[in-house]
């Protein structure tokens, strides 16, 4: 009986194949020790975010993290081979999987942050790929669709990027005498059909529909299967009242299309954000000849985008070369504030890495401006550091286990069919580089350049031998440079292509009372104070090093700009997240020829001015010397981590204008 059970389990399984690593090696993991980066910091990081109740009740550390992604990836590896009645050589896969684990052991290559997080979990095996891909997109032509998948996708945990095609055509109030009820169902499908059918009744002229919220699970409820608490039904309340108000507001003619899209989409990350979900991320992707767009982030003109525009950055698409003659007009809204930010849409879609002319038919982009993406489609991404590598070789070898990662992962189908439908042609990944600043200094750009050239050839040759081994086109792109975040935090390396903002710093994690690990940091003696801007949460910090890498203030935007030009034509044949930092005394009167010069050979790029003005009580970074460092690090106790329990992670909940992560 118990076997027929296990039996029926797996049948409902979309994964039903399963792979687990040997005992005997699963213990000899566990007889290692982790090297986190950064001291504590990293390490308090790693088990605020993304240490996961194992299934005997007990709390992960970092060896029982690897043995989860492991098995994970390479149970959806055997389960497609399987499933197609593809030869599966148990011990060669084997030997491969022990290698792979070592090497992410070592932080060599990792996974994303939901990589880290939701890999070899039940939550996909039975749903499928979309929680563990970190970007998509989607075009708005049919605005009820557009709401549906990008608060569908942002549940799970993607990053959005949504354009303002909506034409506004055929949009009339419906007639709210007689509404319908529609009793909310308490899950992610329910949320979602309840903001599709209040849009639908403005576009297509659906019913109106009084909606019932008493089924929604209470504030605080825990989430089973995707992890997380509940918030309750007040931000989704809140954001079907903030629809309606959007489409009514349109049909009296009082906001444009431009408007409505924006308004909509951004109510429902910052619903989303509000609802307790890991990360809210999006991008808004306008037009250079768009006033409206261009000043959606301007609250002196439009004060009541404030509590909803913050969710998104703001990015022009630039879609013909006589576009480029209106740069000034973007260098004037950059001076002041540093958005919108430049997508070259002709470089997209011509070239790979810049020079290598190669189709793609992307026209969006993901909330981080690394990856050129399709509507519905979506973009898994893993990450190498060099810093971790003891030579060139194993540099290498990262990659290679980096590519097979990304690749497994795109082979898992997701539960919407128009996703599915694009990423079968397209299997678009995103191998990236962390600690890329690091590297610069520390190899010089010409052995750098080398590196970059055999790398990149090294991931194409083999994601295409993955391909052809499980019968699939190989990806059509398959190279970034992401912003990283909290994943370079665990490691302790510089993010992404970034110079570090300081070498020595304080750096601040914020953690609520509630949670487990905010009593084990106090009781250890973590330096903490209450958090100024929301209650009931705790500010620790911890003294970093970022090492030698030349801080950012002392790298120019020209160089920044030329470091950028530099790894989109040797390294990404996707795009290059990158923000140039600029003095706005000496470099803002510049702006105008940066953009003239580099904007013609690049993908995408945002710019922010360094300034003091934005400093406030409690931020992330706070620079100090080195004698303050040396202080403070001796002071900061050894943690004990053996008695933590009862935490399932949280995850960084949306866009910064240059990383994508807010996690402090």
């Amino acid at each position: 009986m118990k076997n027929s059970t296990i039996e029926t389990d797996k049948k409902e399984m979309l994964i039903q194949e399963r792979f687990a690593l040997k005992e005997a090696f699963c213990d000899e993991i566990h007889s290692k020790t982790a090297r986190f980066g950064f001291g504590g910091f990293g390490e308090a990081t790693y088990y605020r975010t993304y240490s996961r109740i194992k299934r005997d009740g007990s709390q992960e550390h970092w060896p029982d993290t690897v043995i989860r992604v492991i098995d994970g990836v390479m149970s959806v590896r055997k389960n497609h081979y399987v499933m197609n009645r593809l030869a599966w050589d148990e011990e060669r896969w084997q030997h491969y999987a022990h290698r792979l684990a070592d090497a992410m052991f070592e932080m060599k290559w990792l996974p994303p942050g939901r990589g880290l997080w939701v890999m070899g979990t039940d939550y996909v095996y039975e749903r499928g790929g979309a929680a563990l891909n970190n970007c998509g997109a989607v075009d708005t032509s049919e605005l009820s669709l557009a709401a549906d998948w990008t608060m569908d996708m942002l549940m799970c945990g993607v990053g959005v990027g949504f354009n303002t095609a909506w034409k506004g055509e055929n949009t009339t109030i419906p007639d709210k005498s007689y509404p319908l009820l529609f009793v909310i169902p308490d899950s992610r499908e329910g949320w979602v059909a309840s903001v599709r059918l209040l849009i639908e009744s403005y576009t297509k002229g659906g019913a109106w529909f009084s909606f019932d919220y008493d089924t929604i699970r209470p504030e605080g409820s825990p989430i089973r299967g995707f992890g997380g608490t509940a918030s309750g039904p007040e931000p989704l309340k809140q954001l079907h009242k903030r629809i309606e108000s959007y489409l009514d507001a349109y049909c009296h003619g009082k906001i444009d299309q431009t408007r409505t899209v924006a308004d909509i989409m951004n109510a429902i990350g910052v619903c989303v954000v509000a609802g307790n979900v890991r990360r809210s991320a999006e991008i808004s992707l306008g037009s250079i000849d768009d006033r409206t767009f261009l000043e959606l982030k301007d609250y002196t003109k439009n004060p009541e985008r404030a509590e909803i525009g913050w969710v998104s950055n703001n990015t022009v698409v630039l879609e013909k070369s006589e576009e480029f003659q209106k740069l000034p007009i973007l260098a004037s809204h950059i001076r002041d504030n540093g958005e919108p930010g430049i997508m070259n849409l002709i470089n997209v879609q011509k070239y790979a890495r810049y020079g290598d002319e190669t189709e793609d038919k992307a026209w969006l982009a993901n909330p981080c401006s690394e990856i050129p993406l399709e509507s519905f489609e979506l973009c898994n991404l893993a990450e190498v550091f060099s810093a971790r590598c003891e030579n060139e070789a194993a540099f290498y070898e990262a990659l290679e286990f980096a590519t097979f990662y990304a690749s497994t992962v795109a082979l898992l189908p997701t539960h919407r069919s128009e996703t599915n439908a694009i990423v079968v042609r397209n299997r678009r990944i995103g191998v990236s580089l962390s600690g890329v600043a690091d590297m610069l200094d520390e190899f010089g750009a010409t052995e750098l350049t080398r590196r970059l050239r055999k790398g990149y050839k090294l991931v194409r040759s083999v994601n295409r031998k993955l391909a052809a081994e499980a019968g699939v086109p190989f990806s059509v792109r398959v190279t970034t440079v992401k912003p990283s975040g909290t994943i370079s935090q665990l490691v302790g390396v510089s993010s992404g292509m970034h110079f570090p903002i300081f070498q020595y710093a304080i750096r601040r994690i914020r953690v609520g009372n509630s949670s487990r690990i905010c009593d084990l940091l106090k009781a250890a003696g973590i330096p903490n104070e209450p958090d100024r801007y929301s209650v009931n949460t705790t500010v620790f910090e911890f003294p970093i090093d970022q090492g030698k890498t030349r801080k950012a203030t002392s790298v120019s935007a020209w160089e920044q700009f030329a470091f950028l030009a530099m790894l989109q034509r040797e390294w990404s044949d996707n795009m290059v997240s990158c923000t140039v930092y600029f003095d706005p005394k000496t470099e803002g009167g510049q702006i105008e020829h940066m953009l003239a010069q580099f904007a013609p050979i690049i993908k995408s790029v945002s710019m922010l001015p360094h300034s003091e003005s934005g400093a406030y009580e409690q931020m992330p970074y706070e620079g100090i010397t080195k004698e303050a460092y040396e202080e403070r690090l001796s002071k900061i106790p050894k943690i004990d981590w053996s008695s933590f329990g009862g935490s399932d992670g949280i995850e960084n909940r949306f866009c910064t204008d240059d990383s994508c992560h807010i996690d402090s």
